[in-house]
């Protein structure tokens, strides 16, 4: 793999944050040459057990196209499982699937600290050093200084680097200090939505005991319920849930609640309701954020990373997807730029954030589109119809789930082409008898016109 090494002058860096995307950068910086330390404040994770706020992750074309290119892909594969359907569970209907893509296209499920501890060791061996229960306290950003220590008012250490990259996720330390510049545009936005991992275990000899190779959604309007497979059998499941309000997480306080809960709402999941209700009451509330920023650099000094750059809510699997693309990216630019870090961060960021800004607002609707509107007739008798076409037209009609997920292409085309096409959808579906009439030749010109 020495096709990675180009003419650059070696740095002194720091990578804040032992997380997915920091273990992969500091992957990506020991292949450039560079001198690389990774600091956490946390203990390391290959340590310790699991606490249960782990979304299983679905990792898609743009995660596997940045592990290929510094030749970790099949490893990681080894502990991934290809999910190539949904799977509905609709209450007083047999489960039913939708495949995902084209024959072949499948999105990996993958536990993420079953990833993270693979990915420390991973640049461990590349030769990054990792400094865990160190917390950063400061930085001074022109002089690329940082401080840590055990607490705010003790003793500090001062470590002197070339540059430092925040990888520290969505309360990002780093980011927390660039905010205090002038002219740094910040927002967050919670959604009045939580979620809680739950967890089906495996049958007695180890098998799953739903579809090991579907995404399996049980869609119930404002709240739903997923689940992953695991290679041990197990699923992870997340309950996603308002917070208040008529069914939420605080009207559920009591063993009797939750279990009339699930009964009402997720029949089939009551066998193993014992787990679930441990669960339910053992695992915390998380709560979901999108979080956007900008500049992203700071000179030539620091950078931001992932979500410590732009945390987008998890519903189109994306997350750590993206923050693997700004790093597939980065590594395309410094290519072309050779030493030149200023001009590096500058195409950086200016690149990968209207990318940014459209995979949160595609998160953010198909979040909607998730829970409520997977077992609306119109809603599936439109994607029944798109379905259609693009089956027979693959080179006239991509759906936007299929661009985000099975290519590489830019999100902020994914996002513009899916809104000319929803629009031309809209007026396909005012046609009359469009429901007796979805596969005709009518409705075909319709959109080819349209198109």
């Amino acid at each position: 793999m020495n096709t990675m090494n180009i003419e650059q002058n070696t740095k002194n860096i720091a990578i804040i944050g032992s997380g997915l995307v920091g273990s992969l950068l500091a992957i990506y910086l020991k292949r450039l040459g560079h001198s690389v330390t990774v600091f956490d404040r946390r203990p390391d994770i290959r340590n310790i057990e699991f606490s249960g706020r782990s979304i299983n992750l679905a990792m898609s074309n743009r995660g596997w196209l940045a592990l290929r290119e510094v030749g970790i892909e099949e490893e990681i594969k080894k502990i991934a499982i290809p999910l190539d359907k949904r799977a509905m569970h609709i209450i007083g209907k047999p489960q039913y699937y939708q495949y995902y893509g084209k024959s072949g296209e499948a999105i990996w499920s993958i536990s993420r600290g079953v990833l993270n501890r693979r990915m420390i060791d991973l640049a461990e061996k590349s030769g990054a050093t990792f400094r865990f229960e160190e917390k950063v306290w400061d930085i001074d950003l022109p002089k690329a200084k940082i401080y840590t220590g055990e607490s705010e008012k003790g003793h500090w250490e001062e470590y002197q680097f070339d540059m430092v990259f925040g990888c520290d996720g969505a309360f990002s330390r780093v980011r927390h200090k660039m905010q205090r510049r002038s002219r740094f545009d910040y927002s967050q936005d919670f959604i009045d939505v939580g979620y809680k991992e739950l967890t089906i275990p495996a049958n007695e000899d180890g098998t799953h005991k739903l579809d090991k190779n579907s995404f399996h959604i049980w869609p119930r309007g404002k709240f739903m319920l997923i689940a992953m497979p695991n290679l041990d059998g197990s699923f992870t499941c997340t309950l996603f849930m308002p917070f208040e309000g008529e069914v939420s997480f605080e009207n559920i306080t009591s063993k009797e609640a939750a279990k009339h809960f699930f009964n009402t709402y997720f029949p089939n999941v009551m066998q193993v309701i014992e787990d679930l209700l441990e669960d339910f009451f053992k695992n915390p509330t998380s709560a979901m954020v999108t979080m956007k920023c900008y500049p992203w650099t700071y000179w030539d000094k620091v950078a931001l990373v992932g979500d410590s750059a732009h945390a987008v809510v998890p519903f189109y699997g994306q997350g750590m997807n993206a923050g693997f693309e700004d790093i597939f990216k980065l590594n395309e630019i410094i290519k072309k730029n050779k030493d030149d870090w200023e001009a590096i961060f500058k195409e950086y960021q200016q690149t990968r954030k209207p990318n940014a800004d459209a995979i949160a607002e595609l998160s953010y609707r198909n979040f909607i589109e998730m829970s409520s509107k997977t077992a609306d007739p119109i809603f599936l008798l439109q994607k029944k119809i798109e379905k259609h076409f693009a089956a027979k037209y693959p080179d006239k009609w991509i759906p936007a789930y299929s661009r985000v997920t099975f290519s590489a292409r830019p999100y902020s085309e994914a996002l513009a082409i899916g809104d000319a096409q929803e629009k031309i959808m809209q007026e396909v579906m005012k046609m009359p008898n469009i429901a007796e009439e979805w596969d005709s030749r009518v409705v075909e010109e319709k959109i080819l016109s349209l198109l």
